[in-house]
């Protein structure tokens, strides 16, 4: 009788792969970095169409400022015309008034018993005259002063001319490109907006001003070759592995920019995607 061989069914163990664990990552700091992030790339986004419209919005407010200056300059200086114009005729009354004292003072004259009441109604007579002529001298260098400011006037409605023409111009064409990139730049401050609530408050108080302090609007940048991606000082090595930890906020010793690394800068790229 054949001899039954047990065998006995070896179960082979599925072999798991093992998983490489960062450092511990702080979920939260992480959401914050990646949001901030994002809100950096959008602003950015922002901040080209601003370049791409240059200086024209400043041009036009500074024609604006001077146009509105010119016009000022022209109501004061036809306010100044008129009370000039009014001393002038005020004058004109007084030396009418100075004119029949002296008609009145000689007509007393053909009437003095002595020589003392004549020669005291002759100095009268001679201060009335001074007071004439110190009237025509006020209102000959008012006259000079009315025809320096009409022609201040004129000038300065040519100046205010041609800056009207200057801004309307300027308007034209910066309508132009407003018109090309409002719908975009309105897309953009909307995701901005929506992006803002999901950053605490202190961290979006600290990256504006850091945004407003910094001439390229940079408030979060990545690690570019070891280095600061907004001043481009060195970081050291120590420092770049805490930036990839993920568990703290971390700014530049030197500029105050925000730091990220590239895991934090491809999450709020493919976050923007969706």
């Amino acid at each position: 009788m054949a001899k039954k061989v047990s065998t006995k069914k070896t179960e082979a163990k599925e072999v798991q792969p093992v998983a490489i664990q960062r450092p511990d990552v702080d979920a939260a700091v992480e959401r914050r970095l990646v949001a901030l992030y994002t809100l950096q790339l959008i602003d950015s986004e922002i901040d080209k169409i601003k370049i791409v419209r240059g200086e024209l919005p400043r041009a036009v407010q500074d024609l604006e400022d001077e146009i509105a200056g010119l016009n000022t300059r022209i109501e004061n200086f036809t306010a100044e015309i008129k009370e000039t114009e009014a001393a002038n005729k005020a004058r004109n009354a007084e030396i009418s008034d100075h004119e029949e004292m002296i008609k009145k003072y000689q007509k007393q004259q053909d009437n003095v018993r002595n020589n003392r009441e004549f020669e005291s109604l002759n100095k009268e007579i001679e201060f009335q005259n001074l007071e004439i002529q110190l009237c025509e001298r006020k209102n000959k260098e008012g006259k000079a002063k009315v025809s320096d400011l009409k022609q201040r006037i004129e000038a300065a409605k040519l100046l205010l001319s041609n800056r009207n023409k200057d801004l309307d111009a300027k308007r034209e064409e910066l309508t132009s490109i407003i018109a090309e990139t409002e719908k975009d730049e309105q897309r953009l401050l909307k995701k901005s907006k929506e992006q803002e609530q999901f950053i605490d408050e202190r961290y979006l108080a600290a990256y504006k001003r850091i945004r407003n302090a910094a001439r390229n609007g940079l408030a979060v940048v990545q690690i570019d070759r070891e280095s600061c991606g907004g001043c481009f000082s060195n970081i050291p090595p120590q420092r770049q592995m805490e930036i990839k930890m993920h568990k703290k906020v971390i700014v530049c010793e030197n500029c105050g920019r925000i730091l990220v690394d590239d895991d934090i800068a491809a999450k709020a790229k493919a976050q923007l995607e969706k």
